[in-house]
C-alpha cells in the first residue's frame, strides 16, 4: 500500500532552492519511462532546464483547440479546478535508483539522517521494497506525483495534496489512490488545457450609438464552434485517452449601468444554428435585435463597459467509457468600450 508521510526536506536542483512540502523521499519525476514509454514535455512549459517534479508521460493533442492569437484559457463558472497534482507510472526499478543517488547527492540541510536512513529501509532494505525492485523489472513501474507548476508557483495548497510516497504498480493496474491518473483525470487534466477565442462582439451601430436606440450584438459564426484537447497516457501497462470537448451555448450581456435594457431581458443570448446573435442589415432599424442592448442615458465624455461572456458547455469521453461525460461549465469574458450619444433634435 502507498504510504504518506508527514515531514519535509529541502533540496536544491541547479541553482534554484526550493522549499517544498514533500513526503518520505523526494518528489520523484521526469526523466524516461522505461517499460512505459517516452517523457512528453507540457508545452505551457517554459523551455530550458525544469525540475522533474512537473515533467508528464501525458500527451495533449491540442489541434483541435481554439488556435487563434486571440484565445484565452476559461475558467470553471463554479469554484472547481482541474487537479493540481496527480499520480502516473514514472520510473522502472533502475531509473528510480538513479533519480534516487541522483537527490540524495545534492547537498541537503541537517537533521535529514532520519529521513535519508528510512528511505534506504524502504526502498533499499525490504521494508518493504528491496532493491529498488529490480526482481519485478519489466512487471510494473514506480508511481509518483506531478505538480502542476503555475498552480504550485501561485501557492496553491492543492498542489501539495499529492502527498503519498513514491509507489510500485503492477502493469496495467490502476493503484486506489485518489489523483491516480485515469481516463477521467486526463479529461480534466485536458479541460485545463482548452483555450477559447476572445470575446470581443460584433456591434451595430459600430462606432457609437444613440439613446433610446437598440444596438445590435453578435459574435463570429466562425469563431465560436467546439474546441477540445485530447490527453494521453502510454505507460506501465495503462494506454488510456480522454477527450474533452467545450460547446458555446450562450452569450451574456452586461451593459455596464443599470439604465439600460438587454435584448433578451435576462442579457443571455442563446446559440442559435451555429451563431450567436444575429448580425445587423438593411432594413431592421424597427426590429427588435435577437441579441443587443438599449442604452437610455447618454455616456457623456466618458464610456460604458460592456462585458460579454460566454457559456461553454463542456463535455467528455475516453476509454473505457462509451457515453458522453460532463464536466463543469466554462466561461469567459471580455469588456469593451462603448460610446452611447444624444439624439440631437433638429429645431425648425
Amino acid at each position: 500500500m502507498p504510504v504518506t508521510r508527514k515531514w519535509a526536506r529541502r533540496w536544491i536542483v541547479g541553482a534554484l532552492s526550493l522549499a517544498l512540502s514533500l513526503t518520505v523521499q523526494p518528489a520523484f519525476a521526469g526523466g524516461s519511462r522505461g517499460a512505459g514509454g517516452a517523457t512528453e514535455s507540457d508545452p505551457t512549459e517554459p523551455s530550458g532546464p525544469k525540475d522533474t517534479l512537473y515533467a508528464t508521460a501525458i500527451h495533449f493533442d491540442e489541434s483541435n483547440n481554439g488556435g487563434n492569437k486571440s484565445a484565452t484559457p476559461m475558467t470553471s463558472v463554479s469554484n472547481w479546478t482541474p487537479p493540481a497534482c496527480w499520480y502516473e507510472p514514472k520510473w522502472s526499478p533502475a531509473e528510480f535508483k538513479d533519480e534516487f543517488q541522483r537527490r540524495w547527492d545534492i547537498p541537503h540541510a541537517s537533521g535529514v539522517g532520519e529521513a535519508h536512513s528510512l528511505d534506504q529501509d524502504h526502498y533499499i532494505k525490504g521494508k518493504p521494497y528491496k532493491d529498488f525492485n529490480k526482481s519485478e523489472t519489466g512487471k510494473g513501474m514506480w508511481w509518483d506525483a506531478v505538480r502542476d507548476k503555475k498552480r504550485e508557483e501561485a501557492g496553491d495548497p492543492a498542489a501539495f495534496e499529492c502527498d503519498t510516497a513514491t509507489f510500485w504498480v503492477k502493469n496495467g493496474v490502476t493503484p486506489k489512490v485518489k489523483n491516480a491518473v485515469t481516463p477521467e483525470i486526463l479529461s480534466q487534466l485536458a479541460y485545463n488545457k482548452i483555450k477559447v477565442p476572445d470575446t470581443k462582439v460584433t456591434l451595430a451601430p459600430a462606432d457609437a450609438t444613440k439613446v433610446n436606440l437598440p444596438t445590435w450584438a453578435w459574435l463570429d459564426k466562425v469563431e465560436f464552434k467546439p474546441v477540445s484537447v485530447t490527453a494521453a497516457l502510454n505507460a506501465g501497462g495503462l494506454n488510456i485517452q480522454a477527450t474533452t470537448t467545450a460547446t458555446p451555448v450562450s452569450l451574456r450581456l452586461e451593459p455596464g449601468t443599470d439604465e439600460a435594457t438587454t435584448f433578451p431581458a435576462s442579457g443571455e443570448c442563446p446559440i442559435n444554428h451555429g451563431r450567436i446573435g444575429e448580425p445587423y442589415a438593411n432594413g431592421k432599424a424597427d426590429v427588435t435585435p435577437p441579441c443587443g442592448v438599449e442604452y437610455l442615458r447618454s455616456s457623456g465624455d466618458g464610456t460604458y463597459k460592456l462585458r460579454a461572456t460566454v457559456t461553454w458547455e463542456i463535455h467528455w469521453i475516453g476509454t473505457g467509457v462509451s457515453k458522453e461525460q460532463s464536466l463543469p461549465d466554462g466561461e469567459f469574458g471580455a469588456t469593451q468600450d462603448v460610446t452611447v450619444q444624444e439624439i440631437q433634435a433638429i429645431n425648425r
